[in-house]
């Protein structure tokens, strides 16, 4: 009897999250679709049944303590362990402007999105994630997120504003090193991915990669062998060893 693994992606009924359930769950994984809006949960997670997946919907706002437990109850419950959670859920508020100006309303939502949400999420399930044998924990970060990368002066992310956004995936990159150093003797690896600019609602569809190419890389480290790396930031699920400066 071959028992499938068990994923939970959040922020999974469009975009980026949802091509990571098809592509997971196309590998053979039970895939669970975290949506904040119950309907559109359900409405995404019968389309990739019918396209052949074992999916169902879960009801959680990472951002609000209530729903994450109760989300946690609800898997415990059912499911009982979990091998995968992919972290994807995320917001970009406010207008784009330089940091002096941005509205702290805006950034202190997109820090409880963005930082506290997945931080909150993980926590939550870390119990379910130890009963797995081998649980992978993807953070879905960002290029701008990287000091180094935005500080490049002759770089792609000079003149991008967005000082809000940019700080909370930064702080994301750090809390995926603290937990990939503390859950390292336990075997769960702990990542951060950079999907590159994708084309989805957050930006207008003005990104030129493509969700599937966006999903690559968290389905890549949500599949790593014994081997695999872990406290990384990785950019192309397909060449991992290519590895970007944090």
């Amino acid at each position: 009897m071959t028992i499938r693994s068990t994923a939970l992606i959040t922020g999974a009924n469009k975009g980026i999250g949802l091509a990571i359930a098809h592509q997971l769950g196309a590998a053979g994984h039970t895939v669970w679709l975290g949506c904040r809006d119950a309907a559109r949960g359900q409405t995404a997670a019968d389309d990739l049944r019918h396209a052949g997946i074992d999916a169902h919907a879960l009801t959680i706002d990472v951002s609000d303590d209530d729903s994450v437990g109760a989300a946690a109850r609800r898997l415990e419950k059912e499911i009982g362990a979990l091998d995968v959670l992919v972290n994807n859920a995320g917001i970009s508020i406010g207008t784009p402007g330089p940091a002096s100006e941005e509205q702290i309303d805006s950034i202190r939502a997109m820090f409880e999105v963005n930082t506290l949400g997945p931080l909150r999420v993980t926590q939550a399930l870390l119990p379910l994630l130890r009963r797995s044998p081998a649980a992978r924990i993807v953070m879905m970060s960002s290029g701008l997120g990287s000091l180094a990368e935005t500080g490049d002066m002759a770089g792609l992310y000079w003149n991008v504003d967005h000082a809000g956004y940019c700080a909370s995936k930064s702080a994301l990159n750090m809390l995926t090193v603290k937990l990939a150093k503390e859950l390292l003797a336990e075997g769960i690896k702990v990542n951060a991915a950079d999907p590159g600019f994708t084309a989805t609602d957050m930006n207008g569809h003005t990104g030129y990669r493509d969700v599937d190419q966006a999903a690559a890389v968290a389905v890549h480290l949500a599949t790593l062998g014994p081997l695999g790396p872990t406290g990384g930031f990785f950019h192309d699920g397909h060449a991992v060893q290519n590895r970007h400066r944090w």
